[in-house]
């Protein structure tokens, strides 16, 4: 096996050793690989163009050149220093008025075919603009910039957070950067729900909570989240209007304040659950267990749920003082232990409803249903005043 030491053409320096096999051309793609550079043409120690690999000979020192002729490695030596403004390796790029310092080879080496390459690999070929200080100008973001550079550096494709993905993405396009823009396509398409009608899964919805400023609404209308764990999970303030969380695990989440008007909660399991303050109009419940729940906001903000079906439901234990129940409907349910101080239940359907133990001190239950009830061991007696029917 034949092996050549190759320089770039005019240098002496950074040599690397390479193995001669198959073609021509095969030894230009590995001396780009070695070298960092578009090789397109060998010469010898002498300046002769090499055509053919079989004149090449063991241990022959080559020199690659990306297409410019010979220079011979002593000139090196006598070479002048470097003047400011002369071509170097080390530029610097001046984007929309913030500098990064970068080297050539940064721009040319990782993505040869995109516009960054083109722009730097022949020097000054494409007239690019520079400031007073011989910054390169290129009127584009230098906040969705920097990951481009970053990425081209090491190959990893790292974005602080607060960068928009998208905004990344258009740079990565506009410089025409293929492999990342796959890359950043995949990423951004992990941060957001699928646009079918599949439930959303844990993992999902967590990397889509990630994704979303503390300080933003999250809008999470119609989404389904049909037998989704969502269990212990923050969930403070979601608008979760018309969802589909029917049979989701929310058992220990923290739902205050959250938006559950007309959704679909049927067979969720909410155990221990946080719902100060939860808007629950109009919703189905049927079947949901919600024991031990607490309903009771300290700052005063009473939990809404009138109108909801919340048939056969399991709410033992829970907290409900001041609670909004107008004309809800509880037939069947377990509201064993439950503290219903202040709580309206006018209209409010309590057929074959099992509320003994409950404190239904202040109370208003008039004009509700309370036929097969149960009011064993009541901690306060009705009063004439919570008429019924």
């Amino acid at each position: 096996m034949r092996r050549v030491t190759l320089f770039v053409n005019g240098t002496s320096k950074n040599g690397k050793v390479v193995a001669v096999y198959g073609t021509l051309s095969d030894l230009l793609s590995a001396a780009s690989n070695k070298l960092g550079i578009r090789a397109s043409s060998l010469f010898n120690g002498k300046g002769g163009l090499i055509d053919d690999i079989s004149l090449i000979r063991d241990d022959d020192v080559l020199y690659v050149s990306e297409g410019d002729s010979f220079v011979d490695p002593q000139d090196e030596v006598n070479a002048v220093p470097v003047k400011p403004g002369a071509p170097s390796d080390w530029l610097t790029l001046n984007i929309g008025g913030r500098l990064f310092t970068t080297t050539r080879s940064t721009l040319v080496s990782k993505e040869p075919e995109s516009m960054l390459a083109h722009m730097f690999r022949d020097k000054c070929v494409w007239g690019n603009r520079q400031d007073e200080h011989g910054a390169y100008l290129i009127d584009r973001s230098p906040e969705y910039f920097e990951p481009i550079l970053n990425y081209l550096r090491h190959g990893q494709l790292i974005i602080n957070e607060g960068v928009n993905i998208r905004g990344v993405l258009e740079e990565a396009r506009f410089f025409g950067i293929e492999q990342l823009g796959d890359q950043l396509e995949a990423a951004l398409k992990n941060t957001q729900p699928p646009n079918d009608h599949s439930p959303i899964s844990r993992k999902e919805f967590v990397r889509f909570l990630l994704a979303t400023p503390t300080k933003s609404e999250l809008r999470c209308q119609g989404l389904n989240f049909s037998g989704a764990d969502l269990s212990r999970l923050d969930l403070r303030y979601i608008n979760f209007k018309m969802a589909n969380l029917s049979r989701c695990n929310l058992t220990q989440a923290n739902l205050c304040c959250s938006n559950l008007e007309r959704a679909d909660l049927s067979g969720a399991n909410l155990d221990s659950g946080n719902l100060q303050g939860v808007k629950m109009l109009c919703s189905n419940a049927e079947g949901a267990s919600l024991r031990g729940c607490n309903f009771e906001d300290p700052s005063g903000l009473k939990a809404n749920l009138e109108g909801a079906n919340l048939k056969g439901v399991d709410m033992e234990g829970s907290q409900m003082t001041g609670i909004n129940l107008r004309v809800a409907t509880l037939k069947n349910a377990k509201l064993k232990n439950c503290n219903l101080r202040g709580a309206t239940l006018a209209g409010t359907d309590l057929e074959n409803c099992d509320l003994s133990g409950c404190d239904l001190q202040e109370a208003n239950l008039r004009g509700s249903n309370v036929k097969g009830a149960i009011f064993e061991e009541m901690l306060t007696p009705l009063h004439m005043s919570q008429s019924v029917r």
